[in-house]
């Protein structure tokens, strides 16, 4: 992936707001280490990785910032969220749109329960990130699995499917080590 989607990232952000600029790490400790955006089309990359940036900002270690607390981490994350969808909508395609939106609400539910996300976060990642706009219902039903019985089998199998288990297993190794 292009460097310049995290030198993006953090240069729009620190524009945004003094506050997003003073959490930003120095440059020498950024990590441009993309997670699920090399299972999805390469013109989607740098909406991914921002929404992406900004799940970790909620539920992780971020690649890009270091907040001085967890309030201005938590607001930090929720413009990244938004600022990936408006990147995303630029595009000009809809469905991808709402997959990303619906990836922030099931993910959220599930960090939300008590139980927590207990790896189920990283396949609706992955099976999103790689069937990103083009699974033609399938996408839909695998969250439903998951949401309405707890059962990620058919994210992860979609995920495999439209990727390649090999890409799947890195992506879900590297989420691993970020969250929480």
């Amino acid at each position: 992936m292009a460097a310049d989607v995290w030198a993006t990232i953090a240069a729009e952000a620190a524009s945004e707001s003094s506050l997003w600029a003073g959490a930003l790490r120095p440059a020498g400790e950024r990590e441009a280490a993309p997670v699920f955006s090399p299972l999805a089309d390469e013109h989607h990359a740098l909406g991914l990785e921002t929404i992406y940036e900004g799940y970790l900002l909620h539920y992780g270690r971020s690649r890009l910032f270091e907040p001085d607390d967890r309030n201005a981490g938590i607001l930090l994350g929720d413009y990244l969220y938004a600022h990936g969808l408006v990147r995303i909508a630029a595009l000009g395609d809809v469905r991808v749109v709402l997959d990303l939106a619906e990836l922030i609400s099931l993910c959220s539910q599930l960090r939300a329960e008590p139980a927590g996300p207990s790896g189920a976060d990283a396949e609706a990642w992955a099976a999103t990130a790689a069937a990103l706009g083009h699974a033609n219902g399938r996408l839909e039903a695998a969250r439903a699995a998951l949401r309405d019985h707890g059962d990620s089998e058919l994210l992860a199998r979609l995920a495999r499917e439209e990727a390649g288990p090999a890409a799947v297993a890195d992506a879900l190794r590297l989420h691993a080590e970020r969250v929480l």
